[in-house]
């Protein structure tokens, strides 16, 4: 399984804190693909975070990696 942490505004799209998702690998552009079928978020702006490193679409997810979304921050 892999377990993203979300933040931010995706905590209130998607209601939950941390998703599990039932696979052991993804590409991160399958892994938001995925995402965005479930909880009908727009994936285009985040960025994926995997053990605390970005991340690119063609990068790899597995079980044990610590994997975070990240929405685009705004300031002022």
């Amino acid at each position: 399984m892999i377990h993203i942490q979300c933040f931010a505004h995706l905590r209130e799209q998607t209601g939950q804190d941390t998703i599990t998702l039932d696979q052991t690998s993804l590409s991160v552009a399958e892994l938001l693909a995925e995402l965005s079928a479930r909880y009908a978020i727009e994936t285009e702006s985040l960025m994926v975070a995997i053990n605390e490193e970005y991340a690119a679409p063609e990068d790899r997810v597995s079980e044990k990696d610590r994997v975070a979304l990240i929405p685009p921050v705004s300031g002022g």
